[in-house]
């Protein structure tokens, strides 16, 4: 790329540190400061703490887990589709894997990933060399070590989201006031390299961060840091996407022949984290998102949020549209473009509670209360609500677009299930990944966590491929609507067979072939009721089971809702990954602005 364009980012430090904590241990609390050197930047513990929170900010906004990164591109999978509408060389088609290099929703995104780089590569290059690092007290020592290893982390996410969008990359490990001198125009390095680059980083970023527990005694504050599970949790899973398939510059999805070294640090690395006692899960699945994520809460008692992008300040540059674009509108306010698929709701078993916390089967009234049941081709993913915001609420009125939500990028229960993918990788189906998986399957099921339940644990004696195949779908059911699921399908070489598959499936279901003869065709929702609990029964919204013919009746006090019909074929289906080629759409194009200032940067296969 041009120096003018792709390393300009370091003529000004200042630009790095445009923000600072709040007194809610917030990191972007915009505040900007006057142009500065980096010798005063990174002379004391709270100047440096802000160029690492300009770091930090370079996950949220618009061009990151905002909204761009979060929501458009891990669609279309068998979890959740994007938006209805025609084509339009814009979000559409990138969720329908139809995206140009001139689609204008995918530059910005790679810039702001290779800016987080940037700002990293500034941190990691200055932090050590201040006075303090080595001669400093001992707090103040601990302290920047942490700040250290919590930028080689942040870079790790960085590259970690551009190479599974992009692929192969320009490797940039130093600042760009440096790098511009020597290769202004750089090539793609191959992934591998990169990766393995990363994983020693984290490696390293081990040594350096605290656990949860030990915070206080270098006198920092429980908050949204990064801290060391967080580091070995990031690590388990790099080490799968470089031990993953991923499609090559040659077109081939393929993987290495050494994958199982990295299946090791993965189980490792996640067995580390269990093993800690820092992080476990919240017993609630519904208490988790609801009155956790969604109530906007600082502290986490649990530590199962292990790594999340904070956004703050209701603008497009550092907050999130978290529960606008996506989730049930509210009063008709919000975009609910991202929908759960129907076969995706009839994946999870009637009894498991995440269906109904990952699935939003309602929109919501004027009154910000009264829920209005929706069509199955119009279920919104749930995990983040208007409806269900508090500290403060949000007025049914109001017309905002940004609340302050926290993307999740890494959940402890997401390393459970990592070490058990692993352990059956390495040694076959074990009481040890039994065990990992089970606990997760038990909280979804609102079952006590270390009581072995024959109703809901996976059954034994599974072989090794039959297990593999109970996780691959633990991690859908869990998982869902996070952001996960393509990228876990890419490295699994499954993202071709299971959109085939899923689009067969949507098929039957419109047909009402089976296994979706015996469901209903049409459902109802008990009229102005308040309930967001989507089950049938006495205290839910909805009158009649999903699992059992519709009656031929409207029963009294309820409105009526289309459900297994033929739309699902000219709506879901229609629209459902159209664009899809193999040997091509697993990864996005590189933009054409990038390769107009990079001679050197080639394009991905088939753009």
């Amino acid at each position: 790329m041009k120096t003018k364009n792709l390393y300009k980012l370091t003529l000004s430090v200042a630009a790095i540190v445009l923000l600072s904590f709040n007194s809610c241990n917030k990191f972007l609390d915009q505040k900007p400061i006057t142009d500065v050197s980096t010798e005063v930047v990174f002379s004391d513990v709270p100047s440096a703490l802000k160029a690492l929170a300009g770091v930090y900010s370079r996950m949220v906004g618009d061009a990151g887990y905002g909204i761009r990164v979060s929501l458009y591109y891990p669609l279309d999978t068998d979890e959740v589709q994007g938006p209805t509408g025609a084509s339009d060389n814009d979000r559409r088609d990138i969720a329908r894997y139809a995206a140009t290099p001139g689609n204008a929703q995918i530059t910005n995104p790679f810039n702001q990933m290779f800016a987080g780089i940037e700002y990293a590569n500034i941190c990691i290059a200055n932090i050590p060399k201040m006075a303090m690092y080595a001669n400093g007290t001992d707090q103040e020592k601990k302290k920047l070590q942490r700040m250290y290893g919590e930028a080689l982390t942040l870079r790790a996410q960085f590259y970690t989201e551009a190479i599974r969008n992009w692929g192969d990359l320009p490797a940039n490990f130093a600042p760009a006031s440096t790098l511009a001198t020597s290769n202004p125009f750089p090539t793609r390095t191959n992934r591998d390299t990169i990766y393995d680059r990363l994983l020693e980083d984290l490696k390293l970023a081990a040594t350096l961060v605290p656990w949860r527990n030990e915070l206080s005694a270098i006198g920092d504050a429980a908050d949204e840091r990064i801290t060391k599970g967080t580091v070995k949790g990031l690590r388990a899973r790099i080490a799968l996407y470089r031990g993953g398939f991923s499609l090559r510059q040659d077109g081939v999805v393929k993987r290495s022949t050494d994958y199982l070294k990295y299946y090791q640090i993965a189980r490792d690395e996640a067995a580390e984290v269990m093993a800690s006692n820092q992080h476990s899960l919240n017993p609630s699945f519904r208490a988790l998102w609801k009155d956790q994520v969604n109530a906007r809460a600082v502290a986490d008692p649990n530590g199962e949020l292990m790594f999340q992008a904070s956004g703050i300040g209701g603008v497009g540059a550092g907050d999130t549209k978290l529960a606008y674009y996506n989730g049930p509108t509210v009063n008709g306010l919000g975009n609910k473009s991202v929908n759960i698929l129907p076969t995706y709701f009839y994946a999870f078993d009637s009894t498991d509670l995440r269906r109904d916390v990952t699935c939003a089967i309602y929109n919501v009234a004027a009154d910000g209360s009264a829920k209005i049941g929706q069509a199955i081709t119009a279920i919104c993913d749930g995990k983040y609500r208007r409806d269900w915001i508090s500290n403060p609420t949000v007025s049914p009125t109001n017309a905002i677009q940004y609340f302050s939500l926290k993307w999740q990028i890494l959940r402890y229960s997401d390393v459970m299930l990592m070490f058990a993918e692993a352990e059956n990788e390495l040694n076959g189906p074990t009481a040890a990944a039994y065990n990992a998986v089970n606990q997760v399957r038990r909280r979804g099921f609102g079952q006590s966590l270390t009581t072995a339940n024959a109703a809901v644990d996976l059954p034994a004696g599974l072989n090794k491929a039959d297990f593999f195949k109970a996780l691959v779908k633990e991690r859908s059911l869990e998982l869902g609507g996070e952001g996960v699921r393509k990228y876990d399908l890419i490295r699994w070489n499954l993202l071709a067979s299971t959109i085939n598959d899923t689009k067969a499936a949507l098929l039957a279901m419109s047909t009402l072939s089976a296994p979706y003869n015996t469901l209903p065709t049409a459902m109802f929702f008990r009229t102005n009721n308040t309930s967001d609990d989507n089950r049938f029964g006495p205290n839910g919204l909805w009158a009649n089971s999903f699992y059992r013919a519709a009656p031929t009746a409207t029963p009294a006090g309820t409105t009526r809702v289309t459900w297994l019909s033929a739309a699902i074929n000219t709506t879901a289906l229609a629209r459902f990954a159209t664009g899809f080629v193999t040997g091509k759409s697993e990864l996005l194009p590189i933009p054409q602005p990038a390769r107009d200032a990079n001679r050197n940067l080639t394009q991905n296969p088939g753009y």
